[in-house]
């Protein structure tokens, strides 16, 4: 029987620093390095080939440092399972090690599975915290403080080197096709791997993220004022704790800057740190309660919507077919870049929630699969809140035409995305329908009157929130999952006096 190994099971941390798992293992003997491509897994409705393309590109990297260190990366293709079943019964398993996982109901079904397994056959399975999430949390308070203690720990190098293994491993990085997905063109997507991670966190940091306080929210300016780090937190090529570090370690370097830029940089840095809290405090609301990825939060909005969608109402919007310019420009954008940022992908939900009154799931879905940084956690909650079916959160209707004036006064952007409108004024880029010159256009005409729409929505959730029960439900949903507004530290630091009450900080999070 050959030497045991230590299996180090990749999933979604495609890197080899600041990885506890693989540092751990390496300590005990012989590790394995496993990436398991799972067909099942992107067969659910919320995987897209583009998904796909982002993590292979950082597979590629990662099996390149990983052969570095002595040992590549396997990868196999099938269920997890059965997979380790295989390798026990061949070479025998010492331990399993690999980061906690807030993913869809797949993976939660299939971590229970491959626990099932690990008890059966007295493999211990040891599995170390990714982000700020904290499995089995029984209070809110004192989250963020915690997040900030987590962030602050040490960065973990990885092993100087791994012992190679005699047996000849499977490398092969399967296709997209290979895994049963359609092709998914996406023009303009970012680049996988921790090279492109590492160069956007310093690009944003030192050059692009002067005025991002002031940028972010319109997609005129968001794509290049923006970190762009979200897909390489999704799929791990950097690490939170490095993420949060940098930023802390740059503010901390701009204190002693004599430059007149160092009020805007403060205050960009600022909300950068707020919006790393943000990440992690959404994912936590699904890794406290997975059902909200299938159910209503509040379950008083069970049925609200029709179970089913208008399919032409769904096709229109996802298509960027809907009559309004400035939505229409945010999904075709977002169908190149597989990216877009918070505040228009918070527009196109509520639009297809209130506007159009569609079920957040179904168009939750299409969101999801358009994303290249779709992570389960912050999606679902956030398709629930700009849907209105948590109970505690203000309704955000978005004027569409309003919000194209706002973002995008000239049009510019709309001309971009939708060339069909190169020609209409600005005075009516956003209303195309009434400019005098409207018939010749090739684009259609509002699917809907946004006025009446917004306004039936407005009613129909209101009028639930008045109804009996409502508010003692919507209080236990606040207890369980709402944010705490006391002092935040966000400066990578313990806090500097015991005397501060525990329970302390949580980023209130209201944009």
């Amino acid at each position: 029987m050959p030497q045991q190994v230590n299996i180090v099971w990749f999933k979604r941390e495609l890197r080899v620093v600041d990885h506890r798992p693989l540092a751990d293992a390496a300590k005990l003997g012989p590790v394995l390095p496993l990436y398991i491509a799972e067909p099942d897994l992107w067969a659910q409705p919320d995987a897209s080939a583009r998904q796909w393309a982002f993590a292979a590109e950082s597979l590629a990297e990662l099996q390149s440092a990983l052969a570095a260190l002595g040992q590549p990366l396997c990868i196999k293709v099938g269920h997890a399972v059965a997979i380790f079943r295989e390798i026990h019964k061949r070479h025998g398993v010492a331990s399993l090690w690999s980061h906690q996982e807030t993913g869809n109901g797949w993976t939660f079904a299939r971590d229970l599975a491959v626990a099932a397994w690990a008890r059966e056959q007295g493999v211990p399975w040891h599995e170390a915290r990714q982000f700020g999430v904290i499995r089995r949390l029984k209070s809110r308070n004192g989250w963020a403080s915690a997040w900030d203690r987590a962030m602050a720990e040490p960065i973990i190098k990885p092993p100087m080197a791994l012992q190679p293994l005699s047996s000849d491993w499977p490398a092969h990085i399967p296709s997209f096709s290979e895994l049963g997905l359609p092709p998914d063109p996406c023009s303009h997507r970012q680049p996988g791997g921790r090279a492109a991670g590492l160069a956007n966190l310093e690009s944003f940091l030192e050059e692009r993220g002067r005025n991002y306080r002031f940028q972010m929210s319109s997609p005129v300016t968001a794509f290049d004022a923006c970190s762009r780090l979200s897909p390489h937190l999704t799929w791990g090529t950097v690490s939170m704790r490095e993420v949060a570090q940098a930023t802390w370690r740059r503010l901390h370097a701009i204190r002693r800057l004599d430059d007149p830029a160092t009020k805007s940089w403060r205050g960009s840095l600022i909300s950068f740190m707020g919006r790393q809290h943000w990440h992690c405090h959404f994912m936590q609301k699904l890794e406290d309660e997975p059902r909200l990825e299938f159910e209503s939060l509040h379950r008083a909005y069970d049925g609200v919507r029709p179970d089913f969608a208008d399919h032409e109402l769904l096709a229109a919007w996802c298509a960027g077919e809907t009559g309004f310019p400035f939505i229409d420009a945010c999904m075709r954008a977002l169908q190149q870049h597989g990216w877009i940022n918070f505040r228009m992908r918070a527009m196109l939900m509520s639009f297809a929630s209130y506007h159009l009154w569609l079920p957040w799931r179904a168009s939750g879905l299409h969101l999801a699969r358009q994303f290249v940084d779709y992570e389960p956690g912050i999606h679902w909650s956030q398709a629930q809140m700009q849907s209105g079916t948590t109970g505690i959160n203000t309704l955000r209707i978005y004027n569409p035409v309003k919000q194209g004036i706002d973002q995008d006064p000239t049009g510019a952007f709309v001309r971009a995305h939708v060339p069909e409108l190169e020609a209409v004024p600005d005075a009516f880029i956003h209303e195309p329908w009434l400019w005098p010159g409207a018939s010749g256009l090739r684009y259609p005409r509002p699917i809907v009157d946004h006025v009446a729409a917004a306004k039936a929505a407005r009613d129909a959730l209101y009028g639930l929130r008045s109804g009996a029960g409502h508010r003692e439900a919507a209080r236990d949903i606040a207890a369980r999952h709402g944010s705490r507004k006391a002092g935040i530290h966000m400066t990578g630091r313990r806090p500097a006096s015991k005397s501060k009450p525990a329970d302390a900080s949580q980023l209130t999070l209201d944009f």
